[in-house]
């Protein structure tokens, strides 16, 4: 699990061919100060993926056919900036808003505009993730925790403060460019249970039966 909160901005320093796979290596730069543990769950621009090697302050992973052709990660060529997290402890503060790591989408950069010393963002979002996304609900977008500000039938908006566009790999991006999107895990599940609920409707309870006397 993740917060939403980039540790790092990092790069995509080569990747190479591995078991039918991709094999990824990248410069962490002070991400990794304190060293890394194979195994444990690093956060790439929203993608969960396994440091399965380490050379200095770059870590490896391996790379999915599936993921490369379901998130952004598989446009990238070396140089790339991305956005960096290591798995939340016991006692990291919690920030952002709970984010698996499991990109649901790819949306697109639909407008860019100033606002300020910020930006506000019009990302287009595929159709079938809209129904999870609410004003002022939480979304992640390239690994970064964000609170949506508009919703419309194509997509929804973000503010983007001077110290997102800084810390993130987002000043990089332009109109058009691919984001990995996660919807809140908590629209999900309401999702579920209203399906659950209206799947039910009119049944019996079992609840009670099984108590034992």
């Amino acid at each position: 699990m993740f917060t939403g909160l980039i540790q790092a901005v990092g790069s995509l320093r080569h990747t190479e061919q591995h078991r039918g796979g991709l094999r990824w290596w990248v410069d962490a730069g002070e991400l990794l100060a304190d060293g890394g543990e194979l195994g444990e769950s690093i956060a790439v621009s929203g993608v969960c993926l396994t440091a399965v090697a380490f050379d200095g302050a770059a870590f490896a992973a391996d790379l999915a056919i599936e993921t490369l052709n379901r998130t952004s990660l598989g446009r990238l060529t070396p140089g790339a900036p991305v956005n960096l997290e290591r798995a939340l402890l016991p006692t990291t503060r919690l920030g952002g808003h709970l984010v698996s790591g499991h990109v649901d989408g790819v949306g697109r950069v639909r407008s860019i505009a100033d606002e300020g010393a910020g930006q506000r963002w019009y990302v287009d979002a595929p159709a079938e993730l809209l129904r999870f996304i609410a004003v002022k609900g939480s979304i992640c977008v390239e690994g970064i925790s964000l609170t949506v500000t508009n919703v419309d039938t194509a997509g929804f908006a973000v503010a983007l403060v001077p110290h997102t566009l800084e810390h993130t790999n987002l000043h990089a991006l332009e109109v058009g460019s691919p984001v990995n999107l996660e919807v809140d895990q908590i629209a999900r599940y309401v999702e579920r249970l209203v399906q659950w609920s209206v799947s039910t409707r009119g049944q019996p309870s079992d609840a009670g039966t099984d108590s034992a006397s």
